[in-house]
């Protein structure tokens, strides 16, 4: 496998160029469905069954699923990766350049790269002769950067696949902390919320007096900074991403912005503010979320406000015993390869996933490319960790697949 993985470097990296240069920003569908046409044929050699699922209903492109039918003894394995980039047709950052063992481009490595591992470890896989009794679904979703909602139907065939799997394992981006390789067995949370403040509106020169009251503005105020002030715990982080507030204030159809109009000499009637939160557990989101609904309800005089927390998000990915034994395994094929071992990263460092959604088996993130400046332009990969990975990942998945269910 190791021999092969070198082997066809020069494939693989045509490959991730030919895939880069095809622009997939989520809401270019004909250009999410071009890079699973690409993908297709790679999937298909391997012997996979490949389907297209349309998400017309979500109003994106679709998902890419294909499937791999073993032994029926080993463990059942899920591969998740996504099809699409955040950088859309207009976006000025568009092509694909190397320098040295650098990359860059957009989506090279967020995730197109870890496709591309994902396909040179499988084709590794199929000529050591590991393949043919592998179990393996793979999910190439097309909306990670900008799901569909609702998310019921834009990840019920991700969900599916994982209550038919025993392992998750997702080639989004390799973490790194200091230059060392880490193990991502956790990641956060992300959902959002919205604050609506109302007031009593008048003369500012009554503004925080008894008849009158400071207003909405000054309510939404005290909310935020009282937010700063006592929610903080570890691996809890809650953004404010957007405020109107005036006389009037309204946000757009799509909560990405909005109108808002007043005065300097009026009390502010409506404020409004959007953010979002992170949390690694159910439990944990739970608990801040009844925090900040208390926080909301300590009204300044004649003010009311009221916080909604957005139905869709993406879930929690905990830190469970069976990650933790996961990213062990990895490390046993760390030690065949002779690399260092990897410790558990910081799960603060990544953001949302598609695997939390099947978070009800054990899972490991961060199989695909390291780089730099994911969602930028100036997005870059690093080369030598094409191979280092795609080396990890067909042993790791050649073990598992020995493995009783």
């Amino acid at each position: 496998m190791i021999s092969v993985i070198e082997a066809e470097h020069g494939r693989n990296l045509k490959l991730l160029e030919d895939l880069v240069r095809t622009n997939s920003g989520t809401m270019n569908l004909a250009g999410v469905e071009q890079v699973g046409r690409m993908l297709r044929p790679e999937f298909e050699a391997l012997g996979f069954e490949v389907r297209w699922i349309p998400m017309s209903q979500v109003a994106r492109a679709g998902h890419l699923v294909a499937t791999h039918k073993g032994s029926g003894r080993g463990k059942r394995m899920l591969l998740i990766g996504h099809l699409d980039t955040v950088f859309e047709p207009d976006s000025p950052f568009q092509g694909w350049k190397v320098t040295g063992d650098t990359v860059e481009g957009p989506g090279v490595g967020d995730m197109k790269g870890g496709d591309v591992i994902m396909l040179a470890a499988l084709r590794a896989m199929q000529a050591a002769g590991t393949l043919k009794d592998a179990d393996i679904t793979v999910v190439l979703t097309g909306d990670e950067e900008k799901p569909g909602s609702p998310l019921s139907v834009a990840r019920a065939d991700l969900i599916a696949a994982g209550h038919a799997s025993d392992v998750a394992l997702d080639f989004e981006g390799l973490s790194r902390a200091n230059g060392q390789d880490v193990g991502s067995i956790a990641r956060r949370s992300s959902s959002s919320w919205t604050i609506r403040a109302t007031a009593k509106s008048g003369h500012s020169s009554g503004v925080c007096r008894p008849q009158v009251g400071c207003g909405a503005v000054y309510e939404l105020v005290r909310i935020l900074d009282e937010f700063r002030r006592e929610l903080p715990e570890p691996n809890l982080t809650y953004n404010v991403g957007l405020i109107l507030g005036g006389s009037s204030a309204e946000l757009n159809a799509g909560d990405t912005g909005g109108t808002a109009a007043g005065k300097p000499n009026v009390i502010a009637a409506t404020a409004i503010a959007r953010g979002d939160i992170r949390t690694l557990s159910p439990e944990q989101e739970d608990r801040v979320r009844e925090r900040m609904r208390a926080i909301v309800a300590r009204h300044l005089d004649r003010t009311d406000a009221e916080i909604a927390f957005a139905a869709d998000g993406y879930p929690p990915m905990a830190p469970t015993e069976g990650n933790k034994a996961l990213l062990a395994k990895l490390n046993d094929v760390n030690a065949t390869l002779g690399l260092p071992a990897m410790p558990a990263g910081d799960p603060a460092q990544r953001g949302a996933g598609d695997i939390s959604f099947v978070a009800f088996i054990d899972g490991l993130v961060g199989l695909g490319m390291a780089g730099e400046g994911s969602h930028a332009p100036g997005e870059t990969a690093d080369l030598k960790s094409l191979d280092v990975q795609a080396k990890r990942a067909a042993l790791l998945m050649s073990r598992l697949s020995r493995e009783p269910r």
